[in-house]
Formats: C-alpha cells, structure tokens, sequence
C-alpha cells in the first residue's frame, strides 16, 4: 500500500484557511493565516476527508500525491497524479 502526503503550493496559496478548518490534525495556520501542512505520511482513516479538502481549495494549493518532504506543484504533476 503506498503513502500520500499532503502538500501546499505556497505560490497559489491565498490563506483562505479553509485546509485548517477541515484538517485541522494536520494543518495548522502560520502568523500570518497560510498553513503548514504536516510532513508525516496521511493516515489512511483520512483519506475520504483529505481528497475532499484538496478538491475543495479555493486557490487550487492542494495536491496529493506519493512524495515525501516536497511542496508540490500543480503544474508539475503528471495527468495520472491523484489531486483530488
């Protein structure tokens, strides 16, 4: 089974701060209302609720995929790139 890891573009990002409402055991908000996102493999319980929120991002800063320890990029991802 392979780990997902959640990711914030920091380019795209706009701190609607909607991630940390809906993910809040693994967003938390900086100073000045932009997340930081945990480093840690997603726990699979989570899955439904991270695809939801990576989908529901307003700015489109989410994605989901397989790599740890990166700040993906939308524009870099392949079409087969799970991001919501």
């Amino acid at each position: 089974m392979s780990r997902h890891y959640l990711h914030v573009d920091p380019t795209l990002c706009v701190g609607h701060r909607l991630c940390a409402e809906m993910l809040p055991e693994l967003v938390t908000l900086d100073d000045f209302g932009y997340p930081i996102i945990s480093p840690d493999p997603l726990p699979h319980d989570l899955g439904r609720r991270v695809r939801r929120s990576v989908g529901a991002c307003p700015a489109l800063a989410l994605t989901l995929d397989g790599t740890p320890g990166r700040r993906a990029r939308r524009d870099e991802q392949g079409p087969g790139t799970p991001s919501g």
